[in-house]
């Protein structure tokens, strides 16, 4: 079975238990999706800064589906397992001035990559750097039981959780809200790292095959995975320290930033890069009243001595 994501009619832009089904399945079935990337195709390959302008926001993330499942109801849980996901050979990061951590700090900015034997190569920008694709779907998600909800931001049923780790073989599992579960996916990235700190990762389209099973009546109330996670070696490690722990964040990523501008790279280029290769990460809550956040960079892409 096939569901093509490029067919506009397959694609909703609110979550909502009244999305129409644009394809049923059996619990057990596997399906084919093909998801544009979170611009729903509006953005292209010769694409300049100055040409976003001409994107229409309220069609980011536009997702792919609903899939009704047959027998699932509510209080079931939905078991979704990501057997494939074969990115495109392209892909786009931007900077953009009301998104992101670092929001009003940088000039706007779009950077088109080129994606070829398992890396992302940025078009006149980061030169000599390349990033290790590690594809995963930013959006995935069952149906709200009420109302409707934005694309942006995540909620209790998944949507927009722009998680890292839920990659090729992960198995996740959905609360069921609605009679059929209404899944949907959206949102493909090349490579992202945890935090997506300026707004983007490395946004592309995919061909993803997903095997979909139900666990009657097992009741869960937010998504769950089961995940590999792998080693990426040593890291440069900045961290951010106060009482806020979004204001210590965003000290950890400037001070990332910093470190990165003085081993030649410009403001823009940290700021990128941090979004689609380093990592938020919590180090301490315990000791209040501060809190400590590190940011990561895994050493190998800025070929950095130790």
């Amino acid at each position: 079975m096939r569901l093509d994501g490029f067919d506009l009619s397959n694609v909703h832009f609110t979550w909502s238990p009244s999305n129409k089904p644009r394809l049923y399945i059996k619990p057990g079935d596997e399906v084919e999706v093909l998801i544009p990337d979170s611009s729903t195709n509006q953005i292209k390959y010769d694409f300049k800064t100055e040409d976003m302008h001409k994107i229409d926001e309220s069609k980011f993330d536009g997702a792919v589906g609903p899939i009704y499942v047959e027998g699932a109801e509510e209080g079931d849980t939905l078991v979704v397992t990501l057997k494939k996901i074969e990115v495109g050979n392209w892909g786009w990061s931007a900077i953009l001035s009301n998104f992101g951590l670092l929001k009003g700090l940088f000039k706007e900015k779009l950077v088109i990559w080129d994606i070829k034997d398992g890396y992302a190569i940025a078009k006149d920008f980061l030169k000599g750097i390349k990033i290790p694709i590690s594809p995963f779907l930013g959006v995935i998600g069952t149906a709200p039981k009420f109302g409707e909800l934005p694309m942006i931001p995540p909620h209790s049923s998944g949507g927009n959780m722009d998680n890292r780790l839920l990659t090729e073989g992960s198995v996740i599992y959905f609360p069921v809200n609605v009679k059929g579960a209404l899944l949907s996916l959206a949102d493909p990235h090349a490579s992202q790292g945890d935090g997506e700190v300026s707004g983007t990762a490395i946004e592309t389209s995919a061909r993803v095959i997903i095997k979909v099973d139900l666990r009657k009546g097992e009741r869960i109330d937010t998504p769950k995975a089961f995940v590999s996670i792998n080693d990426t070696g040593k890291q440069i490690v900045t961290m951010g320290i106060d009482k806020e722990p979004v204001t210590a964040a965003r000290k950890a990523v400037l001070n990332m930033v910093e470190e990165l501008k003085s081993k030649g790279l410009s403001g823009e280029e940290a700021y990128i890069l941090c979004s689609v290769v380093g990592s938020l990460k919590m180090s301490e809550v315990v000791d209040e009243p501060n809190y400590v956040v590190s940011f990561t960079i895994p050493e190998k892409i800025i070929n950095i001595n130790a």
